[in-house]
């Protein structure tokens, strides 16, 4: 009988700690296919100005379904340019900020989470007032299910953006952010993590009605540090959902993806920002995360 018992005790241990092994990161992300992409500094574009044809051209594309990538995937860069030197849709602009930022995107899973890790060469500081004294980089994603949230299959996470959020010329500097109609009840929603650097935190939230920075119960852990000048940021979040803004994320299943950095002690609309792309669980997409 103690014989039965010590082994019932031992294998339970055992158990335990296979578990948590199949929870650790991927020990070598160099196997892993990785995205490589360019995030731009956006200036003043929420979706009312994307949506109207006479101040942005590509909204008659959108309106028969061309996606943000379609149009302007070969002239990211350049689009940052314009935007944060002044030329186009910035009153504000920042002497020395950075037009864009390059980064490389992973995804990996294993049988009960999901592992992201970004990468990126610090840019030169613009040498502009801190909006933020507190964190200089905060990265974010966000994940949408179902194409519930409008225009999520075409604009990633831009449908969250409005021209009367906080930072927005003349906006109320309590609205935050928010997508038409967002319902957690009804799963319009995105749900959202970030990353601060300034206070090595994670936040785990959601977008709906308005932007709430807690209350998830998906994400583990995010860790970030700079090596040189490259950052690398990795995040660790279970691929169960949750009614509390925690997408679920499934086998075989594509998902409607985007991501910002907030660079140089930034807060708000100054940030950089990628285009539409879709992250695929074991399924074709932009990003994929297989099974490790």
């Amino acid at each position: 009988m103690k014989k039965s018992v010590l082994a019932s005790i031992l294998g339970s241990v055992l158990c335990f700690a296979a578990s948590n092994a199949l929870a650790e990161a991927p020990s070598d992300w160099s196997k892993i296919k990785a995205l490589d992409t360019t995030l731009f500094y956006p200036g003043v574009s929420p979706m009312e100005w994307i949506n109207k044809g006479t101040e942005h051209g590509g909204a008659r594309g959108m309106k028969k379904g061309e996606t943000c990538m379609d149009c302007h995937s070969e002239e990211i860069a350049d689009m940052g340019g314009k935007m944060v030197s002044g030329q186009k849709i910035e009153p504000n602009p920042i002497p020395g900020k950075a037009a864009a930022i390059n980064v490389k995107v992973q995804a990996a899973r294993d049988d009960e989470h999901l592992y992201l890790r970004f990468t990126w060469k610090q840019p030169k500081a613009s040498g502009a007032a801190k909006m933020d004294t507190v964190n200089p980089v905060k990265i974010a994603y966000m994940i949408e299910a179902g194409s519930k949230v409008e225009m999520a299959n075409i604009s990633g996470c831009w449908s969250s953006c409005h021209g009367d959020a906080r930072t927005m010329p003349g906006a109320d500097d309590n609205k935050t952010k928010y997508v038409k109609n967002g319902s957690l009840a009804n799963g319009i929603f995105y749900d959202l993590n970030q990353w601060r650097s300034g206070e090595n935190k994670a936040f785990d939230g959601y977008v709906a009605e308005k932007r709430v920075m807690e209350g998830g119960q998906a994400l583990q852990s995010a860790t970030g540090k700079l090596n040189g000048d490259t950052w690398t940021v990795e995040f660790k979040r279970k691929l169960a959902g949750s009614d509390k803004g925690d997408v679920e994320l499934k086998a075989g299943q594509v998902y409607n993806f985007g991501f910002a950095i907030h660079d140089d002690n930034t807060i708000g609309r100054y940030h950089h920002v990628s285009l539409n792309f879709k992250l695929g669980i074991d399924s074709k997409a932009d990003i994929v995360a297989t099974k490790q």
